[in-house]
């Protein structure tokens, strides 16, 4: 896995305050592979906190709390949450074994 220590806390505390602290961040995509370089910063946030707009708002709260602590960079984030209409399959291929890594929980 190829984020620092300071990432994966500013990443863990912003989805805590922001998703509530039952959430789980996993990373996956380019950044779990120590052999590659670069990359977004790919995340799967999955929450208890259930609404659409909820959602959104613990979303933009969390990018702006990330992007405030690490400086601009590319960070994309899935949020996975009980009351989700449908599930695209992007959700399943983030959190499949072996694509993914769990940062904190």
């Amino acid at each position: 896995m190829h984020i620092t220590e300071t990432e994966r806390r500013v990443l863990c505390d912003a989805a805590r305050e922001a998703f509530g602290a039952d959430s789980t961040v996993f990373l996956f995509g380019f950044r779990i592979d120590d052999s590659r370089r670069g990359g977004d910063i790919d995340l799967l946030v999955e929450t208890d906190k259930t609404g659409q707009a909820a959602i959104l708002e613990a979303q933009i709260r969390f990018l702006a709390k990330v992007k405030l602590a690490l400086g601009e960079q590319k960070i994309d984030v899935l949020v996975d949450y009980p009351d989700r209409k449908s599930r695209p399959e992007i959700l399943r291929i983030a959190r499949a074994s072996g694509n993914s890594q769990q940062i904190c929980a």
